[in-house]
């Protein structure tokens, strides 16, 4: 909220006005005599800051309500009630709380949660809304979050110097780069999680980036060709968009909104956590990052952790990849910390938390108003953490330089993940629920196969990304032994769904393409061959708008990683080497 909207409850740490009662062994909310009272009711409530406007710009306290008393906890004895009140009948008993579920995996979206499920409610979280900084980025992203759909959420972090202690890190003077840039993208029907890492020194083409400015013009600032990645922000006045653009230009995935944080995050999360759970292989004495660690486990925060994080020369080949490594597994250990029942048991450290990763948070306009920041961390946490998985864009040296100190996208391997990410198709292995087909359609399936060398089929893309024909048949000849195909163009129309179209006497090729491909029984089309270019009889795929990508099997509850690409999932414990 504004400067004009602060009083005096802004003297008072929040997190200080909920006191343990040793009769109840629950968190009340104290508030001064002086503080206005909720006027929603239920336990646990801050003090609202919608008070009415009075004479000379003062603010008049809203009417007073009494705040409900608390539920006291299983095993102790009721409380007794008032002299000259009737007591209250015991309550209900609550069904187990799902909070101890919740698994965020940024800092500012779980403290959300948490409160909106748990703690503060509407007014405390529009309290929050007035911590957070938002950026108008145009149509670099979506104009409103759905909840109905996959999104992909840009989180970035800048090596800008802002705050206290922070003059040892970044670039003096610069506007903040894109130092640490993941690529978020949640599963349309929130069984999994993919987070992407975006190396900084990665060469790309950065776009034309219209921004607009403080006065509310805008300004078009020119693109680059053959750049490091991490001039996509701050550079020339690049802001959050330009990166969104850049990011879209690189992968062909979309980001839909953008998170930002710069050092002072790192720092203010992880103290306000109570520290972070870190592992290194062997002892660390860092003199530039001034990073000081035995061997194994130690827990760290503030100054520390941000030096864990920023240093180079301390794990792998002292590269940017390296970091990213530790980047990835420090992510998923604040993860864990974060659900953890130390954390989320905690009033203390919950309001800390979100006070501390709000004030912190910069987002694009679309998501910067507390319902849809409370919607994106309710549709996240519904993701398991073993379903998280964390991954880099695989990267090959720059051929193009004698001396390394860039990178290219690895062209064997990188569209492979890019198309997965775009596909909404999982890197982990997960339940899907399948619809029971008909026993006349399911028993398509069942029969005898012919040998992959006598399927004789022609590939039509009939509504799946363009190129998809070529890539699947390259995959169909090379790796699966159907070298009797082709690709035989576009479809005269789209279709929603993949299909396989075959003659009776085909039907042993049509199970073997399906057995392949992971094709269901409404899939196969029992009618007519054609006939292909050599003039033989042959059945028809047309790759509808479901295809996930060559190779990527249409029943599949994940796809397949490229050989050599590191995974990681956010709840396996890993140490820095």
């Amino acid at each position: 909220m504004d400067a004009q909207g602060r009083g005096r409850a802004d003297d008072v740490d929040p997190a200080d006005q909920w006191v343990l009662n040793p009769r109840t062994g629950e968190y009340e909310l104290r508030l001064p005599p002086s503080a206005p009272r909720s006027a929603v009711p239920g336990p646990r409530r801050s003090a609202p800051r919608d008070a009415t406007e009075g004479a000379g710009g003062r603010r008049a306290a809203a009417p007073a309500r009494e705040v409900p008393p608390q539920r006291r906890r299983r095993g102790t004895a009721p409380e007794e009630p008032v002299p000259g009140r009737r007591g209250r009948r015991p309550a209900k008993k609550a069904k187990k709380s799902r909070g101890k579920r919740i698994l965020m995996w940024t800092g500012g979206t779980m403290a959300f949660t948490v409160l909106a499920t748990g703690v503060g409610g509407y007014l405390y979280l529009k309290h929050l809304e007035g911590n957070v900084t938002t950026t108008d980025v145009g149509n670099a992203g979506s104009s409103s979050f759905k909840k109905d759909e996959a999104f992909n959420i840009l989180i970035i972090g800048t090596d800008k110097r802002t705050g206290a202690g922070n003059e040892g890190y970044g670039d003096k003077g610069s506007e903040g780069h894109a130092d640490t840039t993941i690529l978020l993208h949640v599963s349309k029907d929130r069984s999994n999680a993919t987070a992407l890492s975006i190396p900084r020194d990665m060469i790309v083409d950065i776009p034309d980036c219209p921004t607009t400015q403080e006065d509310g013009t805008e300004k078009v600032v020119p693109g680059s060709t053959g750049v490091r990645f991490n001039t996509s922000l701050g550079q020339d006045g690049r802001d959050a968009g330009c990166t969104m653009r850049t990011v879209k230009e690189a992968t062909g995935i979309q980001p839909h909104h953008f998170m930002m944080a710069d050092f002072n995050a790192v720092k203010t999360l992880t103290t306000a956590v109570g520290g972070v759970k870190v592992c290194v292989e062997h002892a660390v004495d860092d003199p530039k990052s001034h990073l000081k660690l035995p061997a194994g486990e130690s827990q760290i925060e503030g100054e520390q952790a941000l030096a864990f994080l920023r240093t180079r020369h301390s794990f792998g080949n002292e590269g940017d990849l390296d970091r990213i490594k530790v980047q990835q597994q420090f992510l998923g250990s604040l993860m864990r910390q974060m659900s953890s029942s130390d954390t989320l048991t905690s009033p203390t450290k919950l309001i800390k938390l979100a006070e501390a990763a709000t004030k912190a948070l910069t987002v694009d306009s679309a998501i910067g108003k507390v319902g849809t920041l409370k919607d994106i961390a309710l549709e996240l946490k519904k993701v398991p953490p073993k379903n998280i998985t964390f991954l880099t864009v695989p990267v090959v040296d720059n051929p193009a330089e004698k001396v390394r100190a860039t990178v290219v996208p690895n062209q064997s391997k990188a569209p492979q993940v890019f198309d997965m990410i775009a596909n909404d198709v999982s890197f982990t292995e997960v339940k899907k629920k399948e619809k029971k087909e008909a026993a006349a359609v399911a028993a398509r399936l069942k029969g005898t196969k012919s040998d992959p060398g006598e399927v004789r089929v022609r590939i039509l893309n009939g509504g799946a990304p363009s190129g998809s024909a070529q890539l699947e048949l390259n995959y169909l000849q090379t790796e699966a032994g159907v070298t009797k195909s082709e690709n035989a163009g576009n479809a005269p129309e789209e279709l929603k769904k993949t299909t396989l179209e075959y003659a009776p006497d085909q039907a042993d090729q049509a199970r073997r393409l399906a057995d392949i491909l992971g094709l269901s029984g409404s899939a196969m089309k029992p009618g007519e061959s054609v006939t292909n270019s050599q003039g033989l009889p042959t059945m028809t795929l047309t790759l509808g708008k479901d295809f996930k990508g060559a190779g990527v099997k249409l029943d599949a509850t994940s796809g397949k990683t490229p050989e050599g690409v590191r995974k990681a999932t956010a709840d396996k414990v890993e140490c820095a080497e």
